[in-house]
């Protein structure tokens, strides 16, 4: 259990050293030397507890105390904050939380002891991976990258040592939820993580990112009050607080269905579903790292664990009717927003949402072929597109905007950074990788299952997801450009991170089956007592070897655009004599400038009535299944 304790304390105490640390490059050593460290502790983690679940007889009044005295603490942090910003709503909601957080802990919680405070299985080991390594590897990248920042604001105070202080503390924390069996204490460290984005979103401390954090706060705290709810009903009725005692229950009880359904409300908002997106969206005004960390790969993916963990209650139930049709929603919906921006940020924070709706709808349909399908998109989503997002950082940084339509010619300015992004894109819609082989195994699911509605979203949704990857990608390959290459200023710790980031996407491609055997399908077997051999199609060595193939393939077209010609390059013919790559003469004699630009059908796919639908729908939705299970309770 040492090695356990040590995962959940090591980020946390890295991140206080770092607080007092104000010399530049100590604090980089520390960083880096704390990011190798976490990465092999997550690797020694997942080594030797993989294929062996196990919980921990761990039980602490001191502990509990003091995350009691913490929430409440925090509790009137939020309300002191929002009250001094005119918040109001955020101060009202603060205070609901702290009086039913009192009222849990004075007459529902005493005498509930749950011994086994922190448990791990393979499902926990996936996503201590996924923290570790790909967490660990954004802080390295952010020692670079808010260097960068810094000179980029250099009247703004340097706060970089508060920066990394709730970066690394943020990891400590999505260990904590990932690791915890004790609902109390995941509770304490799912408010952890909300306020963790909420210092971040607002860190540059302009109007626009403080509306922003307080927006995301507002929100998280609406899922932090369902959860409460959830364990004040656990804890009344049924006298138990610990998720695997949960798990054993019968979902169609109707209290049970209740719990589990407020339980998935959280769920859904820290995963940022529709009504509840807009808190993302707000979130991309934050730095790029924590743009990465906390709203790309690790923070909602707290969100879809936890659905991901109450699968087996919700399948064949309102429960899981409300899920999953609120997550196929918000795939279609988010996905043609995406359509109508030209932002790469808020490109990738739609692409985001989409795809964690597309993992919300399996862990809804609840069987175990769509939680294996869910699973493995949440594995590689994490990789995919917190690279996405770490690119785009670093290209903001050296061509002075993150519009798509500044990418022209990127790969002449920056090859190694553009021929990374065309990785990344081809890795999110494209075969042979893993987020078109998961999206295949959910279509599967789905007319297994019979949901005409999810079938639809998810056919439809693809469609546009193919559209506007496919934008993107024509910038990136574009090479006709006036400028230089600029990419020998990027800093080492930013291209340690992409490029290991770039890795890992190819090699899970090759080493999905191996993490399907010894992963994903024993933690199926575990929780759903067995498991469908429907999928092993996906897997079978013919197709292993057409997936390899095809990687080959797309490893090495790029290549023939790094090597050296010794052909004479002479401008492109456009419709006139060529000036350079970007212009030419007309007719009448003057110089044409060339102006390439995509179509983004802001007249079809409209963000913000796309928004206003899918708030719509997913309220109805939601309202009408929650009031069937309470008719159900006190019928």
């Amino acid at each position: 259990m040492n090695d356990i304790l040590f995962l959940l304390a090591f980020p946390f105490v890295a991140a206080c050293l770092m607080l007092a640390i104000r010399d530049d490059r100590i604090r980089t050593a520390v960083a880096e030397v704390s990011a190798a460290i976490v990465i092999v502790t997550s690797a020694w983690v997942a080594y030797r507890y993989l294929g062996q679940p196990e919980s921990f007889a761990f039980h602490s009044e001191t502990i509990d105390s003091l995350m009691a005295v913490t929430e409440f603490v925090l509790g009137l942090a939020i309300i002191y904050i929002g009250y001094k910003h005119k918040k109001y709503l955020a101060s009202v909601l603060g205070a609901i939380t702290l009086v039913l957080f009192l009222g849990f802990e004075v007459f529902l919680k005493e005498g509930i002891e749950t011994d086994n405070a922190l448990y791990i299985d393979d499902l926990s080991i996936i996503m201590v991976l996924i923290i570790g390594i790909i967490g660990s590897l954004i802080c390295v990248y952010a020692v670079g990258y808010m260097r960068d920042f810094q000179k980029h604001h250099p009247d703004d105070k340097d706060r970089r040592p508060w920066f990394f202080f709730l970066m690394y503390t943020f990891l400590s924390a999505m260990f904590g939820i990932v690791l915890s069996n004790d609902m109390t204490w995941l509770f304490f460290f799912w408010e952890i993580t909300m306020l963790c984005s909420f210092t971040l979103i607002g860190y540059t401390k302009t109007d626009e990112a403080i509306r922003n954090s307080f927006r995301q706060l507002i929100m998280n705290q609406t899922g932090g009050i369902a959860f409460l709810l959830a364990m004040m009903i656990l804890a009344d009725r049924y006298g138990f607080l610990s998720i695997d005692t949960l798990l054993m229950q019968d979902g169609e009880a109707q209290w049970i269905m209740v719990a589990v359904m407020l339980l998935a409300i959280a769920g859904i908002v820290k995963s940022a579903q529709m009504p509840f997106h807009t808190w993302l969206l707000g979130a991309m005004v934050a730095p790029t790292p924590t743009s990465a960390l906390l709203h790309s790969s690790t923070m909602v993916k707290a969100g879809v664990f936890l659905l991901l963990k109450l699968s087996p209650l919700m399948m064949g139930n309102a429960c899981g009717y409300m899920v999953a049709t609120v997550g196929g929603l918000t795939f279609l919906l988010a996905s043609m927003a995406a359509i109508s921006q030209s932002n790469a940020k808020r490109v990738l924070a739609y692409s985001t949402i989409a795809n964690l709706g597309l993992i919300v709808a399996c862990a809804g349909v609840g069987t175990p072929e769509a939680v294996w399908a869910g699973i493995m998109l949440t594995i590689f989503h994490a990789i995919t597109k917190s690279m996405m997002f770490l690119c785009v950082g670093t290209a903001e940084h050296h061509i002075g905007s993150r519009d798509i339509e500044s990418m022209d010619g990127l790969f002449e300015r920056m090859p190694r950074l553009a021929g990374i992004m065309i990785l990344g894109i081809v890795g999110m819609f494209l075969a042979p990788f893993g987020m078109l082989i998961s999206k295949w195994a959910a279509l599967t699911s789905f007319v297994e299952d019979g949901n005409l509605v999810l079938i639809g979203c998810l056919v439809f949704g693809s469609a546009v997801t193919s559209f506007y990857w496919t934008k993107w990608l024509g910038k990136l390959v574009c090479t006709a450009s006036r400028e230089g290459n600029c990419e020998d200023t990027v800093h080492c710790q930013e291209w340690v991170a992409v490029g290991s980031l770039a890795v890992l996407t190819v090699a899970i491609c090759l080493m999905y089956p191996g993490v399907s055997d010894a992963a994903v399908i024993p933690w199926l077997e575990g929780a759903f007592g067995g498991f469908s051999e429907d999928l092993v199609p996906l897997l079978e060595s013919n197709n292993m070897w057409i997936v390899l193939i095809m990687l080959v393939v797309l490893i090495l077209l790029p290549l023939p655009f790094f090597r050296r010609t010794s052909k004479r390059v002479v401008p492109n013919y456009m419709a006139g004599e060529g000036v350079d790559s970007m212009s030419y003469r007309g007719s009448m004699g003057g110089t044409v400038e060339v102006s390439m630009r995509n179509w983004y059908m802001s007249g079809w796919f409209d963000e913000d009535r796309l928004g206003k639908i899918g708030e719509v729908l997913t309220v109805i939705v939601m309202a009408a299944l929650l009031a069937a299970a309470a008719l159900g309770v006190f019928a």
